[in-house]
C-alpha cells in the first residue's frame, strides 16, 4: 500500500527517452533539496511559535508587527543574519572556526533521512534506522568543542567543554531508551517501529509499553537540544554565549538552525518512537470497516497518507509545546546537577529498563 515515488519519476523521465542510470541520477538531489525546504520551513515555524507561546506564558503581547501576528519575524531573522558580515577572530584558527557550526549542523540534517514523515514518506528505509541515528548524533559533540577551542576566547572554550560534557552524558541514557523500542518492535528500522503501534491504535502505541523510557528519552532529548533548564553551554550570566560567543552571521545561524532542527528532530522521533507516528488513535482498518470503503482505492490513500503526515506534525509538536512552557516554568540547573542527572540517575534507570524490558519479552512476548 502506498505510493513509490522514485519509481514514478525515474519511470516518467525514462518515457522521455533518458536513460534509467540518467534518471536515477536526476532523482537524488530532490530528496534532499526537500529535506532542506521542510526544515527550514519548520524551523522557521517554531521560532514563530515559540515567541507566541513565550509571550503567552509571560502575559504579553508578543510579535505583532512584522506582518500579520508577526508571521513574518523568522523570514526578517533570516534576513537579518544572511547580511551580518562574516568576522573570524585574529587569534581564531579560522579552518576550524569555520568547520565548527558545519559539524554541528550536518548530523542533526542528515539524522532526519531516516525519520518517517508517512508510511513511505521518508528518504531512506534504513535497516539500521535507530542506530545510525545514535550514531550520527556522536558526531556533533565534536562539533561544539571545536567551536569553542578554535574561537581562542575562553568563555567559548569553556561552553565548549560543557556542550560535549552534556551531549556525552545524555547520549548513552537516549541511546539506551531507544535500544529498549528496538528490543520490543524487533526491529532497528523506524517503519517497523511505526507499523508495530498501529495494530490496535492508541492502545498498542509504545508509550504505555515504555513510560520510564519515554520519560528518559523527553529529558535526554531536551538535554541534548540544549533546551532550558539544561542549557549550560550558552549560559549567559557565566559564559556570555558560551561556544558561539564570537560567531555572526550566517556561522551563528547555522547554530541557531541547528539547534531548533536538534529540538524539532526530537519531537519527531518521540512521535515516531513512542506515539505511533503516523498512525491514528484508532486503526484505519476499523474506520475503514465503519465507513464501509476500501482502504486499496487511490482515493483513500492519499487521504489517509495526508492524514497520516499532519497526525505525525501534531505529536510532535505538543513535545515542542512541553519544551517552550518548561523554558518558562523551570530555573536553569547547575553543571554538577546537570551531570549528576545524566550519569547518576538516567543511566542507572535507563540500563534497569532496558534488563526489565529483555525479561518481560522473554516472560510476555505477546504483549511485549
Amino acid at each position: 500500500m502506498g505510493i513509490d515515488l522514485r519509481a514514478s519519476f525515474v519511470a516518467g523521465l525514462e518515457g522521455f527517452g533518458l536513460r534509467p542510470d540518467v534518471a536515477s541520477a536526476l532523482w537524488l538531489p530532490l530528496p534532499m533539496l526537500l529535506l532542506v525546504i521542510a526544515v527550514t520551513v519548520g524551523v522557521m515555524v517554531m521560532t514563530w511559535l515559540e515567541r507566541k507561546i513565550s509571550a503567552a506564558a509571560q502575559q504579553r503581547i508578543g510579535p505583532t508587527l512584522a506582518g500579520p501576528q508577526g508571521l513574518l519575524l523568522p523570514l526578517a531573522d533570516g534576513l537579518k543574519l544572511l547580511t551580518k558580515e562574516d568576522v573570524i577572530p585574529a587569534d581564531a584558527d579560522p579552518w576550524l572556526f569555520t568547520l565548527g557550526p558545519i559539524l554541528v549542523f550536518l548530523p542533526v540534517f542528515f539524522s532526519y533521512m531516516v525519520v518517517p514523515f508517512g508510511q513511505n514518506l521518508l528518504i531512506s528505509n534504513l535497516a539500521i534506522g535507530a542506530f545510525f541515528l545514535i550514531a550520527i548524533s556522536s558526531i556533533q559533540p565534536i562539533g561544539l568543542l571545536m567551536s569553542g577551542y578554535s574561537s581562542n576566547n575562553k568563555y567559548a572554550l569553556l561552553g565548549g567543554l560543557r556542550a560535549a560534557a552534556q551531549s556525552i552524558s545524555y547520549e548513552l541514557p537516549l541511546a539506551l531508551s531507544v535500544l529498549a523500542i528496538a528490543m520490543m518492535s524487533n526491529g532497528l528500522d523506524t517503519v517497523s517501529i511505526v507499523e508495530r503501534q498501529s495494530e490496535y491504535g492508541l492502545l498498542s502505541w509504545n508509550v504505555w509499553r515504555q513510560p520510564i523510557g519515554f520519560v528518559i528519552f523527553l529529558l535526554s532529548a531536551l538535554a541534548e537540544a540544549e533546551r532550558l533548564p539544561f542549557d549550560l553551554p550558552e549560559a549567559e550570566e557565566e559564559l556570555v554565549a558560551g561556544y558561539q560567543t564570537e560567531y555572526g552571521g550566517m556561522k551563528f545561524a547555522l547554530f541557531y538552525l541547528g539547534s531548533y532542527a536538534n529540538l524539532m528532530l526530537g519531537a519527531l522521533l518521540a512521535a515516531v518512537l513512542y506515539l505511533g507516528g503516523w498512525s491514528f488513535f484508532v486503526p484505519v482498518e476499523a474506520i475503514a470497516s465503519w465507513l464501509n470503503i476500501g482502504l486499496n482505492e487511490p482515493a483513500v490513500q492519499v487521504i489517509t497518507a495526508v492524514l497520516g503526515i499532519v497526525m505525525t506534525i501534531v505529536k510532535a509538536f505538543i513535545f515542542i509545546f512541553l519544551a517552550i512552557i518548561i523554558r518558562w516554568t523551570l530555573p536553569r540547573v547547575r553543571i554538577d546537577q546537570l551531570l549528576d542527572l545524566g550519569w547518576k540517575f538516567l543511566l542507572p534507570i535507563a540500563l534497569v529498563n532496558l534488563l526489565l524490558t529483555a525479561a518481560l519479552k522473554l516472560a510476555f512476548p505477546a504483549f511485549f
